[in-house]
């Protein structure tokens, strides 16, 4: 009788324990499904707010820490997020992302207050003919007249943060914090 009560016991206790790993499977599973859907969601909205925007500001940090700002004509996104703008290569923007490459793009519209994307990511600066022809602008010409200087900067995002009111995307009420997406990019 005792060897039938303790397979009993066996038995139970193997049924709750598989019982409790396929839960915790599946809720482990939802979750990633979750935030799947939240990530896709955050990256539509980000694309949304992005696309409404000419320009947007890309930060670097200069020699001594501080953040330095300026105004940019950036490509649309790519799939991967990444964004590509051109400068001149002996900019004062090109000098800080040698020396740190950590930036950050801000885009915004406030005037239409329709929300706000921050990129942070790394910038990577490119020096490729193939890319550039690929890219080419019109007011290139005149503003790089042999394409001596032009030099392309990549920023390949790290983490974007958005605010989207149309799409019901706001900071909290009580941290201020926002909606945001972290990328793993190699």
């Amino acid at each position: 009788m005792k060897k039938s009560y303790l397979y009993s016991y066996i038995r139970i206790a193997w049924i709750v324990f598989v019982s409790i790993a396929l839960i915790s499977f599946s809720i482990n599973v939802g979750l990633a499904q979750i935030q799947k859907v939240e990530q896709d969601s955050i990256i539509i909205a980000a694309r949304e707010i992005i696309a409404a925007q000419k320009y947007c500001a890309l930060v670097t940090i200069d020699s001594l820490g501080r953040p330095d700002i300026r105004t940019m004509n950036p490509f649309p996104p790519e799939d991967d997020m990444s964004v590509w703008m051109a400068t001149n290569s002996r900019s004062r923007k090109v000098s800080e992302i040698r020396k740190n490459p950590h930036v950050c793009l801000y885009y915004a519209n406030h005037a239409q207050a329709i929300g706000s994307v921050v990129i942070k990511g790394t910038a990577v600066l490119i020096d490729d003919m193939e890319e550039k022809l690929k890219r080419k602008r019109e007011y290139w010409s005149q503003s790089f007249p042999d394409w001596k200087y032009l030099l392309l900067i990549k920023v390949i995002p790290e983490r974007i943060e958005v605010i989207n009111y149309k799409r019901g995307l706001y900071n909290s009420p009580e941290t201020w914090s926002v909606p945001f997406v972290e990328l793993k990019n190699p």
